[in-house]
């Protein structure tokens, strides 16, 4: 083998690594724009979540008696949680909110829907955002992009864990 064949082999090599790399930076792109879009979406909802646990504690606090107060107050630092405290707070609106699921029946049917299919929303929207952070994850760990350190300016996103399990509440049907 000459070396002009040799210098084609290596500089072959060498353009299909710049290609790897390149779809690689790019891959990691979408991801990071794709955690972005997710984490605006899940807030969008946790808001969404806060204002209507906000109106029902506001509006109705006949029905929850001493649990309305409690509420409203989750709610209040629910909207005005910052990126350090935001799990806990809305961990504990999740609380609130299935403290006073019982009681939840005695409210105007589409306030209720409108509780439901929020509640459902900041699941999926969890979900979502809890997948995009875990496939950004999973790249930034391949080999590739370790070893040239191709994420290295951006920050590792972090997952968001709370508990979103729904409240029981009493007769409210389905949403679909």
């Amino acid at each position: 083998m000459g070396s002009q064949s040799i210098l084609l082999v290596v500089l072959g090599m060498l353009a299909v690594l710049l290609f790897w790399i390149a779809s690689s930076v790019s891959r990691l792109d979408r991801l990071d724009d794709r955690v972005l879009a997710a984490r605006a979406a899940l807030d969008a909802q946790l808001v969404r979540r806060a204002t209507v646990a906000q109106a029902i504690a506001d509006e109705h606090a006949e029905v929850f008696g001493h649990h309305s107060h409690e509420l409203r107050r989750a709610a209040h630092d629910a909207l005005n949680a910052g990126e350090a405290t935001r799990e806990a707070v809305e961990n504990t609106l999740g609380r609130q909110l299935r403290t006073v699921g019982p009681e939840l029946g005695a409210l105007p049917e589409t306030l209720l829907l409108d509780l439901t299919s929020t509640t459902e929303r900041v699941v999926l929207a969890r979900r979502f955002y809890n997948d995009a952070v875990r496939d950004n994850h999973q790249l930034r760990g391949q080999g590739l992009p370790r070893l040239f350190r191709l994420a290295a300016r951006r920050p590792l996103p972090a997952y968001f864990d709370i508990d979103d399990r729904p409240s029981k509440l009493a007769d409210t049907p389905p949403v679909h």
